[in-house]
């Protein structure tokens, strides 16, 4: 079940939170480095999102979340995140069919770490190409990609 999230509700932000630090504490693993903002952000930054949220629900547990921005013709995702306790279920591609059937624009936009293997299989299979790369430290690499329909 996907439905959207009020991360101004406390309990629900502070479980937001916990899959936040742990799907980029294995994002931090997999590209070498531990500076990634959302790693570092408590629980009153994220309830001051002004992002659009959408979360993913085994039952009644918050397994994953998708935060975008919204112009009239991009979306751009600025978080995916899945609990590692539930990755690899297709959490993550549920998330993304889910708000490209909800808020369609003629291009969407996202970044990742280059070095986020499972991450970059997952823009590449669902159509984003690679549009460049910047380095955030010495010899981390983001990359980023878009789609247009």
């Amino acid at each position: 079940m996907i439905r959207p999230l009020d991360v101004t509700d406390r309990t629900l932000a502070g479980r937001l939170l916990e899959v936040q630090h742990a799907a980029y504490a294995v994002e931090a693993e997999l590209i070498g480095f531990d500076g990634i903002p959302p790693l570092e952000e408590d629980l009153d930054g994220l309830m001051a999102s002004t992002e659009h949220w959408l979360g993913r629900y085994d039952e009644d547990t918050l397994v994953g979340a998708i935060a975008y921005e919204l112009s009239a013709d991009e979306v751009e995702i600025s978080r995916l995140i899945v609990d590692p306790a539930h990755a690899r279920r297709g959490h993550g591609r549920a998330l993304l069919d889910h708000l490209d059937e909800l808020e369609p624009r003629p291009v969407s936009l996202v970044s990742t770490g280059s070095a986020n293997t499972p991450a970059v299989k997952l823009y590449t299979s669902r159509g984003y190409t690679e549009t460049g790369r910047i380095e955030i430290a010495p010899g981390v690499h983001l990359t980023q990609f878009r789609r247009a329909s």
